[in-house]
Parts: structure tokens; C-alpha cells; sequence
């Protein structure tokens, strides 16, 4: 064998070598390329959902910021309707007249006389248009007196120095009871659904 020979096989062996190297090289470069396309489809994909996800939690986090605003604003609406009742209820009492009135009137200070004792000096007060009328249904009661202006709808405050007792029984004030021991009710029977 001659040296050409040997120089020619080293050569082919090389030669083979390298083709052998770069097919491998080819190959892993194959495989690192397309598990690097799998990583990023995968991530892409996890990237997709996690954009899904966000905008899914934004959609509900919206809804239910629009579902409170409609509630405190149907809230405020029925405030204003339960307002505007308790106004012209007011009106109403306000504006009763005549026996309606001085009925009212005698049974209010009648269940406030109840707290004072026989022999008091008793004091009453009440609206000051209703003065004439007040003077008149306190002349029925021994030891009371009108004493005065008291701002309110109409009906009583009754006191006496003897006893310490002060009775509101103004229409005000049993409004304000009946109001709210039956608040509930009005606004069912207002906002039946």
C-alpha cells in the first residue's frame, strides 16, 4: 500500500467521519429545531389561555361591577319613591282638618295623660296652628295648659315639672313608629316583583 493510498482512505474515512458528524448534527439540529417548535406551540398555547382567562375574569370582574351599580341604583330609586310617600303622608297629616283632626288630637293627649299623676301641672304644646283647637280639648282636663308652639305635624307633647315626664305623641312621632315598624311592608307592597 502506498502512502497515496493511505492518505486516500485516511481522506474517505474523514470524509465519511464528517458526513457521519454532519447527518448527526442534522439530525439533532432536526430535533432541538422541532422540540423548540413544541415549546413553542406550547407556550403560545399557555399564553392563549392565559389571555382567555384574563379576559374572562376581566368579562365577569365588569358584569359584576354593572350588576352592583344597577342594584345601588335601583336602591337609590326606591329611596326616592319611599321619600316621596313618607312626604305626602306628612302632607296628608298635615293637612287634616276639622273632627279628623281634633279626634286625633283628643286621642293623643289622652294616651299621654296616662303617664301623668292626679294633680299635675301639665303642659301641653303642639302646632302652632292647631293652637285654638288645643286650648279648647285642654280645658277638659284639670291642672293642663297650652303652653305653647311645638314645630311638628300636629298632635301633643305633653309635660309636667312634678313627674319629669315628657310625652311626644305629635303625629311626627307615631308617623316615625308606624314608619318604621312597617317600612319593610310599604316597600314590598311599593315594589312587588
Amino acid at each position: 500500500m502506498s502512502l497515496d493510498t493511505v492518505v486516500e482512505d485516511i481522506r474517505e474515512e474523514a470524509h465519511a467521519r464528517a458526513e457521519d458528524i454532519r447527518a448527526e448534527g442534522e439530525a439533532r439540529a432536526e430535533e432541538i429545531e422541532s422540540a423548540a417548535e413544541e415549546d413553542a406551540e406550547e407556550l403560545r398555547t399557555e399564553a392563549e389561555a392565559e389571555v382567555e382567562r384574563e379576559i374572562e375574569q376581566l368579562r365577569e370582574q365588569r358584569l359584576s361591577s354593572a350588576k352592583l351599580e344597577a342594584k345601588q341604583k335601583r336602591l337609590e330609586a326606591r329611596r326616592d319613591v319611599l321619600g316621596d310617600v313618607r312626604e305626602q303622608v306628612e302632607d296628608e297629616l298635615a293637612g287634616l282638618e276639622g273632627e279628623e283632626r281634633e279626634e286625633l288630637t283628643r286621642d293623643l293627649l289622652e294616651a299621654a295623660s296616662d303617664e301623668f299623676d292626679e294633680g299635675d301641672d301639665v303642659n301641653v304644646y303642639g302646632r302652632a296652628d292647631d293652637r285654638a283647637l288645643l286650648e279648647s280639648i285642654v280645658d277638659d282636663y284639670d291642672g293642663y295648659e297650652y303652653a305653647g308652639e311645638y314645630e311638628c305635624l300636629g298632635g301633643v307633647v305633653v309635660e309636667s315639672d312634678q313627674s319629669r315626664v315628657r310625652v311626644n305623641n305629635t303625629f311626627d312621632s307615631v308617623l316615625e313608629d308606624v314608619w318604621e315598624d312597617n317600612l319593610r311592608d310599604i316597600s314590598n307592597r311599593l315594589f312587588e316583583q
